[in-house]
């Protein structure tokens, strides 16, 4: 007859039964979940790392987007700063700021943060909506509100000013001059073209006579020097900076002096009113020859819902190392900034702009150290804090459990010995000891762990002393 075969049982199982006194069952039970609790500790803790490489939506080439993105003469970019980091920036160029909201909008485009002018998640361009008016962009049954509610802004980085230069012999100081001219409007796509067409509806210009033209800002801006538009639009989502420096260098080509922009900016909250100094762009040819008042948004950072907190924390910054010096328009330390045109900042970004970096950041100066210490306390912390009670607490709910089985095995013991106490007829002894042998089978059924066994022959001796009282008792 072939022997029984031994049943293997990983130590932790087995430290559980011999300890304990659990039924195999129950203890490889235990040792599962709290298996099972470590494991997906160690996963989320994997997981939830934030990742080594970024995908950003910037702009055209030649453009401002462009070159805050990856400019390989301008190291104060954000691919080669984030490269410090370890973090891999990829760049995808862009018609401008509507396509990479675009894409920002759509979970699968693969796109985790872009250069995007402000206002243009909230405002459209219809023939039916009155002048001035910021109505919500209807596409594909969605509200603007709707399409981009998973997108979060890390704050303004930059004064995005609107150029509109043309061809006349006077100054025009109003917009509505523009009637019944050729303007190019900038490529379809770009935040250039949403606004431009937005300022020229509320002026009352919609269409013929005037002729509104969607085109490149190259094309446009040859176009303008040869006499076949009157007026173009840019702005430096779509239009390269040289560009923009060969018309302003024209004799014939003069910069709208926006005379209005204190009405622009209170009916477009989103505008802003921009001063160009006489003589910024060139001091030599004092260029300009005056004040220039320019109106315009300003450029958001805008992430996917779901961006790495250190990641974001990381990503603003790098904005203020790019975008907190002073320039001809803007301020020292004015940007980044935490301004909510349209799209909601992010929690993160908020702590940031108030509290700086985490503790944890400042102490290490590592994000990824700064991070791993992060994750380790939000993933292994609670289920230490949660584990070691309940693991302290299980001995003493077990001991507790075996010695009420015990107790329970006293009382009638304790009974049994005070019937014994009176006088007793032969029958009345014979009856107290099938009692007493009652109680010790349900005593020899017990199962008690190793830690108990004093108690438990302690037990057993307490009925071997009845039965041999009983034993020597005569009869009454």
């Amino acid at each position: 007859m072939n022997p029984p075969k031994k049943t293997t049982r990983s130590r932790p199982v087995t430290m559980l039964m011999e300890t304990f006194g659990l039924s195999p069952a129950v203890a490889v039970a235990i040792v599962t979940i709290i298996a099972a609790i470590c494991l997906l500790a160690v996963v989320w803790f994997v997981e939830s790392a934030p990742p080594r490489t970024l995908t950003l939506t910037s702009g055209p080439a030649g453009s401002t987007f462009r070159r805050f993105a990856d400019s390989d003469r301008y190291q104060r970019s954000y691919q080669p700063i984030l490269a410090k980091h370890g973090v891999t920036l990829q760049v995808l160029p862009s018609e401008g700021s509507q396509e990479n909201l675009q894409r920002l909008a759509d979970p699968h485009s693969g796109v985790d943060i872009g250069f995007v002018q402000s206002g243009l998640a909230a405002s459209e361009v219809q023939g039916n909506n009155p002048p001035g008016s910021r109505p919500r962009l209807v596409q594909g049954g969605l509200s603007e509100n709707e399409k981009f509610k998973d997108l979060v802004s890390l704050g303004s980085i930059a004064y995005q000013p609107l150029w509109v230069l043309y061809r006349n012999p006077a100054r025009i100081s109003r917009l509505s001059e523009l009637a019944g001219k050729r303007i190019a409007v900038g490529d379809l796509g770009s935040g250039t073209h949403e606004l431009a067409l937005t300022l020229l509806q509320a002026n009352g210009i919609t269409g013929a006579p005037t002729i509104l033209l969607n085109m490149d800002s190259d094309v446009a801006a040859k176009d303008l020097l040869a006499g076949k538009v009157d007026a173009v639009f840019f702005m430096g989502d779509s239009a390269p900076m040289a560009t923009l420096g060969n018309l302003i260098r024209s004799p014939d080509v003069k910069i709208f002096n926006f005379t209005q922009a204190d009405a622009y900016v209170r009916r477009f909250t989103y505008l802003n009113k921009i001063v160009l100094p006489a003589g910024s762009l060139d001091f030599a040819e004092n260029l300009p020859a005056e004040d220039i008042v320019l109106i315009g948004p300003t450029v958001e950072l805008v992430a996917r819902k779901g961006l790495n907190s250190a990641l974001s924390d990381l990503l603003i910054e790098v904005a203020q190392e790019i975008h907190g010096d002073a320039s001809i328009l803007q301020k020292r330390g004015e940007f980044p900034a935490p301004l909510e045109p349209d799209i909601k900042m992010s929690d993160d970004a908020v702590r940031y702009y108030k509290s700086g970096k985490s503790l944890l950041a400042r102490t290490t100066g590592s994000l990824w150290l700064a991070s791993a210490i992060n994750r380790a306390l939000v993933a292994f912390l609670p289920m230490i804090l949660v584990l070691i009670p309940a693991i302290r607490f299980l001995p003493v709910a077990y001991k507790w459990r075996i010695q009420l089985r015990i107790y329970r095995c006293y009382r009638p013991l304790l009974l049994l010995e005070r019937d014994a106490s009176a006088d007793l007829t032969a029958e009345r002894r014979q009856d107290l000891l099938r009692r007493l042998d009652e109680i010790e089978g349900t005593v020899n059924r017990l199962k008690v762990p190793a830690s108990f066994a004093d108690q438990f022959y302690s037990l057993r001796g307490h009925i071997a002393f009845v039965r041999a009282r009983l034993k020597t008792v005569a009869p009454g």
